[in-house]
């Protein structure tokens, strides 16, 4: 009976261990989804706002 009680403890730490893998890593790829793209974002913004020099000028000329 001991036996399977250890095979039953050893079992359901496995299983747990892959709920908590999901738990940590979806929440991750969902914040470094939405932080990529703000920052993509901001770039594209900042190179409109900010006068300079830029490649679009050289092809004027």
């Amino acid at each position: 009976m001991k036996k399977l009680h250890f095979i039953v403890i050893i079992a359901s730490i496995f299983l747990l261990q892959a709920c908590v893998h999901k738990l940590v890593t979806v929440p991750v790829k969902v914040a470094y989804k939405t932080t990529k793209g703000v920052v993509k974002g901001t770039v594209a913004v900042t190179k409109a706002i900010i006068p300079g020099d830029s490649d679009d000028d050289k092809e004027d000329d």
